[in-house]
């Protein structure tokens, strides 16, 4: 058996292959079953609305699906870019990519994983009536052939230089061809066994993984503690191993702590949304870019991060890529005259009023929310929060239920091409404003994603960076620190950096408590 983190045989484009190699497995031989009976206790920010393997409803519930659901590509225990279920894979030509399946792989039901499965997965995946998170992303494939019961053949519209990385995206899991798609079936290295609807999920490991020697873990209980003092607390008192979203106000704790470790990074990023659908005042993009210059982004930083995060003025480029998109000319400062003027210039000098959605489940969005609201009263602005449950704000997110909505978000992968999926036109999700398309921001996009130079990949994020400012699809408003926190017993479980932060469930492969 292939083990996954050293897969033999592949030939890698240098160019769409922009991180190195796999760390050697972590095997006992002749093993292919969990190495411990452990169960690793993991406290999650909240409960997960839907494991649906296709959908993002969020990072609790993309974390427990990377436990029952891999794609063709994943990454190692060191953030690495490497084959997952595919066990290796070649570029034929720009346009033409061909995977041969891991040897051994099986769904939980028994079955192999065949070509057959992976093209019925991307099928769905682009069907016209599917929601699909990375929908928009996967239209660049224009055919697929099984050339064989393991081999798979991608032919693209044009070249990719991330396709690869949208393969490892926790969206993308394979699943058995027989599914039934209100309970799919995947072929991750757990399978769910147990679960009390808001307050926990059980999964334990697959014995017929295609990892030798993994999961280490015998069992993950994923408990869910909405409230983040209570969730630190559990890990405190030891009633859990690892948590996400540490508060901010304990980073220093855990620092300096002997029982407990930090996994940190600055990853994820704080925005304002907004229903451009809707007939009002945020249809107009002066509007939206009065809220730009609205916001003092340093007390967002300091009064919900305990300082921890810089404030956001432009385009969010990600912590790691290759490129310079600054440009203080397309950047927003904290102007509240210049704000007032683009109202009156759109036609609202006395300002107007408006619903601005958040969350009560978490408190950085809440806290981000009624500083927002108290800087757009300053203007003129009169926004009623409205604090949801999470599930609820998901909903509403989806349906267009807001005016102006405060967010956290974050890609998927350190290159600005992981904007697509919050900024390219496609079926309507919490993560983008609600309405908005743009044939401008679209092209740029996908030049992007098609152009294997780096200097004139560098050239059209400019671009995009300026149609970003000028058409306002969103407004940025800071980086945050983000950790994950863990009894200093525990082995194996990595923080990935950056927008690969949120694929950090990769490492459950790795992960055992003492």
């Amino acid at each position: 058996m292939t083990d996954r983190k050293n897969p033999t045989h592949i030939t890698r484009r240098t160019a769409l292959t922009y991180i190195g190699a796999g760390m050697a497995a972590l095997a006992l031989p002749g093993q292919s079953y969990a190495a411990s009976d452990k169960t690793l206790r993991y406290g999650l920010s909240t409960f997960p609305p839907a494991l649906t393997p296709w959908n993002n409803t969020g990072a609790a519930s993309n974390y427990v699906k990377l436990c029952l659901y891999r794609g063709l590509m994943g990454y190692d225990s060191e953030a690495q870019l490497v084959p997952e279920v595919a066990e290796s894979y070649e570029w034929v030509d720009g346009n033409t990519i061909v995977f041969k399946l891991r040897e051994g792989a099986k769904f939980h039901n028994g079955e192999p994983v065949t070509a057959e499965d992976v093209i019925f997965t991307f099928t769905s995946i682009t069907a016209e009536d599917s929601s699909a998170y990375l929908k928009s992303s996967f239209e660049s494939i224009d055919s697929m052939e099984a050339m064989d019961a393991t081999t798979v053949k991608f032919t693209l519209k044009l070249p990719s230089a991330v396709f690869l990385s949208e393969l490892a995206n926790y969206c993308a899991g394979i699943v058995w061809k027989g599914s039934d798609p209100e309970d799919p079936i995947g072929c991750g290295p757990y399978t769910k066994t147990d679960e009390e609807r808001g307050v926990f999920i059980e999964v334990t490991a697959f014995p017929d993984f295609y990892s030798e020697g993994e999961p280490r873990s015998g069992k993950i209980r994923f408990t869910a503690y909405s409230d983040q003092n209570l969730r630190y607390a559990a890990l405190e008192t030891g009633d859990v191993d690892v948590i996400e979203y540490l508060p901010w106000t304990q980073f220093d704790t855990v620092e300096e702590s002997e029982e407990l470790n930090i996994a940190a990074t600055v990853s994820p990023f704080m925005l304002a949304l907004f229903n451009v659908e809707k007939d009002g005042p945020f249809k107009n993009p002066l509007v939206r870019r009065a809220v730009g210059y609205a916001i003092q982004r340093q007390d967002v930083v300091d009064g919900v991060f305990a300082g921890r995060g810089t404030p956001l003025l432009g385009i969010p480029n990600p912590p790691g890529s290759p490129y310079d998109l600054s440009d203080p000319s397309i950047e927003y400062s904290y102007d509240p005259e210049k704000a007032k003027a683009l109202l009156a210039e759109a036609g609202y000098p006395n300002g107007f009023s408006c619903r601005l959605l958040g969350t009560s489940t978490y408190g950085m969005h809440q806290d981000t929310a009624a500083i927002v609201q108290a800087y757009l009263q300053m203007i003129g602005i009169n926004a009623t929060l409205d604090l949801p449950d999470w599930a609820t704000r998901v909903k509403k997110g989806k349906d267009g239920d807001y005016d102006i909505a405060v967010h956290g978000l974050s890609g998927f992968y350190n290159d600005p091409n992981a904007l697509w999926p919050l900024l390219h036109s496609g079926p309507s999700n919490y993560t983008r404003s609600f309405g908005f398309a743009s044939d401008r921001i679209d092209d740029l996009l996908e030049r992007g994603r098609a152009a294997m130079d780096e200097a004139e990949r560098e050239e059209i994020y400019k671009e995009l960076a300026v149609a970003y400012y000028e058409e306002v699809p969103q407004i940025p408003i800071n980086w945050r620190g983000q950790a994950h926190a863990m009894q200093a017993s525990v082995k194996g479980f990595k923080g990935f950096p950056g927008w690969l932060n949120t694929s950090s469930g990769f490492s459950f492969d790795t992960t055992e408590p003492s």
